[in-house]
Parts: structure tokens; sequence; C-alpha cells
């Protein structure tokens, strides 16, 4: 079995990583006016290269930015789109009388389109501090997230009577993105997505038949949506798709195995690689891995960023083991389940316990594929 030199790798990961102090305090003098924009990127282009460094010094091939200039995972980078705008959150009471702030709704509200570049600044300063041998990876949100938690009440009818012209500017949007990516160098692409593990989920399914959606429909319209990015990516670039169950300070959102979305995940949508979590029962067995193609790479999460606790490498072989049953060896690769920070509040777990684990990936994946 021999070692990947593309991308998803053998030992992998999500993106992104806990921030360390000093950037989030630099983060709250910016919000205060005690820090100017230009202090604020000085504090995390550092913060950017010690974490670079760092995953470098554990043997990964693929090396992110950490998510560091971002709060949350997707909003930073969806409310950039022309014809998006997001919703305070506000704070509710809950039924047991307790409060707390809801998450923020992302609403289009126009045209959706592509009015500057997003990530390419970011991307180049990461490029700039990558050792020769190792990929960065860029992390952007799956455009599915502008459909989802909404719904069609979340997308304007004046802009969108129809929907069929919101999915197409939406991808060309994300076709602008990616070109302007590529033009600097980037060759491999992350979409996280959440909508697609969250219709695994009774509940969220039920939420969806709320809204007016079919979750039955829902996982072959967003395949196809997302292959209107993916028939705009850039030649020589490596799209992946992260499906996530909810990741925010150590606590999940959804749970049921993949079966409900399998072939539409695995057989229609046309991504190089797919990060799954694997991490604990909620994910459900390896079986919907018999729908992966041949060509396409899956990512076992099988680490999770939620806990502290080390994995046995003998119990993660021994996972790997049985997905290979389903999925050919050669097609499998090994990841923890999500980033460890998908918000700036990171979830509950030390910064050496974060390294530990990254450095059990790279060591299992040594001993599984070489």
């Amino acid at each position: 079995m021999s070692t990947r030199t593309t991308p998803p790798f053998r030992a992998d990961h999500v993106g992104s990583f806990l921030r360390p102090k000093r950037l989030l305090d630099a983060r709250e003098k910016h919000r205060t006016g005690e820090l100017s924009a230009a202090g604020l990127r000085a504090v995390e282009d550092d913060a950017i290269a010690e974490v670079v460094k760092m995953q470098q010094d554990v043997g990964l091939k693929s090396i992110t930015d950490g998510e560091f200039r971002r709060t949350y995972f997707h909003i930073d980078f969806l409310e950039q789109l022309g014809g998006v705008k997001t919703d305070i959150p506000v704070l509710v009471t809950k039924p047991d009388g307790k409060q707390e702030l809801a998450p923020p709704v992302m609403r289009v509200i126009g045209k959706v389109r592509h009015v500057k570049d997003i990530q390419r600044a970011d991307f180049e300063y990461l490029k700039s501090r990558v050792a020769k041998g190792c990929t960065p990876k860029v992390t952007i949100p799956s455009p599915t997230m502008l459909h989802f938690r909404g719904g069609r009440a979340g997308i304007s009818r004046e802009h969108y009577p129809e929907l069929e012209p919101f999915y197409q500017d939406v991808a060309n949007a994300y076709g602008d993105e990616l070109r302007s990516l590529a033009a600097a160098g980037c060759t491999y692409v992350q979409m996280d997505d959440t909508n697609l593990a969250y219709l695994c989920d009774d509940k969220m399914r039920e939420a969806a038949r709320g809204r007016g959606d079919d979750p039955d429909e829902l996982p072959h319209r967003y395949a196809s949506f997302i292959n209107r990015v993916v028939a705009q990516k850039p030649a020589g670039m490596t799209l992946a798709v992260h499906l996530c169950r909810g990741n925010f300070q150590s606590t999940w959102a959804a749970q049921g195995g993949y079966e409900p979305v399998a072939q539409a995940l695995l057989s229609e949508m046309n991504v190089d690689g797919y990060f799954l979590e694997y991490d604990d029962a909620r994910s459900g067995d390896f079986k919907p891995l018999r729908h992966l193609p041949a060509g396409k790479t899956v990512v076992l999460g099988l680490v999770t960023t939620k806990l502290g606790q080390l994995e046995s490498k003998d119990d993660l072989k021994r996972r790997i083991d049985e997905a290979s049953k389903y999925a050919p060896l050669d097609q499998l690769c090994l990841s923890p389940q999500c980033g460890f920070s998908s918000t700036v509040h990171g979830n509950d777990i030390a910064v050496q316990a974060q390294r530990a684990k990254l450095a059990l990936v790279v060591e299992v994946a040594r001993e599984v594929w070489n």
C-alpha cells in the first residue's frame, strides 16, 4: 500500500485549531478599538506561523491556517458574498427558563454574487509559511449553508421567485472564488457541510419537513448543487467536503448513520474526497461506504476533537479494518473527526492533547498504509 502524494493525504485533518490566548486577547482589543485591523492581522500572522510549524512538526502534509482569522467556520466567509446578510444573535429564553444566544441566521436578501476575493490574501500568507513538500489547504463553508437553515423562507422571493437561478448564482460565486484561489497557487480546498450530516438525524429531518422541504429529496438536490461548484473547479485542484454533526465547545447537534444521504453523497456528488465523522456511535456503522465509487477517497474521522482522552492505536486500526470491508483500503485515509475549534470559542480540550491526537493520526496512518 503506497502513501498518497496528492490530497486527501493518508494522515489529514479538518482544519481548525484552538486559538492561542494572545490571539483571543488581540481580537478583544480590536473589538473595543484598542487595536487596529493591521495590528490584529500582525498577531494573526504570528499565531498562524506557529500553528503551521506545529502541523509540519507532527508530520502532516496538509497544512491550514487554523481558521485563526475567523469567528465562525461559515459566517465569516458567506457574509462576504454579495446578497447575503447575517442576523445578529439574540438572547432567547428556553422552556426551562435558561437564557442562551440563538445561533446567527444567514439570509439571502439579494442576488448572490462574488464581489471580491475572500480567501486569497489569507491563502497567500499561509502559502508563504508552508514548507516544501507540504500542501496548504483552504477551508470554506459548503454552499448548502445558504439554504438548509432557513429553507425557502431564508431566500428573497423578490430576487429569487424560483430557486434554480439561486443555486446557479451561488455556484458561480463559488467558482469565482475557486478561480481566485487557483490563480494564487491553491490546489486543495475543503468545503465544510453540516446539512447533509443533519439530514441523517430524525429530528433534523422532521424540522426540514416543517420548513417545507423533503428530507429524502434534499440530499440529491444538495449533491446537484455542489456539483455545480465542482463543474467550475480549476484544473489541478482537489475539492473535498467535510460532513459535521455540530462542533461547538465540545457539543454536538445531530446524530444518525450516513445511510439516508450515502447514495447522494458518495455516488452522485462529484467531489474528490470526503471527510466523514466516525468518532463515536452517533455516526453509525461503515456500511454506507459501500456506495463509494472508484477514484474517490474517504477520510475516516476516527479521532475525536471533543474530548482530550487519547484513542488506542489498536482500536483505530481495528476500525480502519472494519471500514475496509465496505470500501477499498487504498481509498481510505485517517483524520480527527472535525476541527478543534469550529468557532473562535474552541472545544474543551488542551493544546497538548490537540497535538497528541494529530501525532497519533500520523503514526497510525504510517503503520497502516506504508
